[in-house]
């Protein structure tokens, strides 16, 4: 009898133990997927009415950025991005697409994150090539990363906007 005890304490235990495993498990996997799959309002923008306006080369990546009409436009004369902008960076490793960084910009959208985090009104999403969501980039870093250009309206390419007569500036 006293052996039959001590089996169901350990069986109970180790019930115990292997749901706190579990629930812990749940709860770290939960955090990972929330870090990384923000919701943003972000829109796939058509790329063909978009212009390819810079070329940045890093050893086996080129990124292509694109960008409206209007906004080139706008950033030549001085004057503000509009909202409803698009900027796409089609990222190529090895002269495949690999994915797309999408930056949107709309009326308000900065609300939609606590001040310290904020990049204007522009918000951030990586897509696959097939155009699909990619869950496993954080856009909290490409905030973070794209605050530090606040005076160039969060875009680290606006500079090489001006030099642009209608073929990509590298």
């Amino acid at each position: 009898m006293p052996m039959r005890k001590t089996m169901n304490r350990s069986n109970s235990g180790f019930a115990r133990n292997t749901a706190l495993a579990i629930l812990a498990a749940t709860a770290a996997s939960s955090f990972c997927w929330q870090a990384h799959a923000e919701a943003t309002r972000v829109t796939f923008p058509k790329l063909e009415d978009l212009v390819h306006y810079t070329t940045v080369r890093r050893g086996n990546v080129t990124e292509h950025i694109s960008t409206t009409k209007q906004a080139i436009d706008a950033i030549q004369k001085g004057q503000p991005v509009p909202n409803g902008t698009h900027f796409v960076l089609a990222d190529y490793r090895d002269e495949k697409i690999y994915r797309y960084f999408v930056m949107e910009k709309g009326p308000g959208w900065g609300a939609d994150f606590e001040e310290r985090r904020r990049t204007g009104d522009w918000q951030f999403q990586w897509y696959w090539p097939d155009r699909k969501i990619n869950v496993q980039e954080n856009t909290a870093r490409c905030m973070s990363c794209h605050s530090s250009q606040k005076g160039a309206d969060y875009l680290f390419t606006a500079r090489r906007i001006p030099e642009f007569r209608g073929k990509p500036v590298e």
